[in-house]
């Protein structure tokens, strides 16, 4: 069964800067495009990135673009979120999970991580 821990998050200053860390077990990380994704409160779950098995492609929402850059490391079953000039709108839990065009998500969700951003 998969299992999805998420790590990284906390509280920052607009402007401000956090990595987020996904470790990813019992499947095979390296055959699967992931995503992250984020739900604030009384909003929906929304994909904020995604990035494809091999890490040469990725994609972003409007509202991340030019400032969150996803990766991985298929060696270390680990996909990143950095994230720059943070905003107090991307204050929400962020989860990462399978974002694939011809798959759904895993239907086990890790616990996620809090951010948090003042203004």
């Amino acid at each position: 069964q998969v299992q999805l821990v998420e790590s990284g998050g906390g509280l920052v200053q607009a402007g401000g800067s956090l990595r987020l860390s996904c470790v990813v077990s019992g499947i095979t990380f390296s055959i699967h495009d992931m995503g992250w994704y984020r739900q604030a409160p009384g909003n929906q779950r929304e994909l904020v990135a995604r990035i494809t098995t091999s890490g040469r492609s990725t994609n972003y929402a409007d509202s991340v673009k030019g400032r969150f850059t996803i990766s991985r490391d298929n060696a270390k079953n680990t996909m990143y979120l950095s994230m720059n000039s943070l905003k107090p709108d991307d204050t929400a839990v962020y989860y990462c999970n399978r974002a694939s065009s011809t798959a759904a998500p895993f239907g086990s969700w890790g616990q996620g991580t809090q951010v948090t951003v003042s203004s």
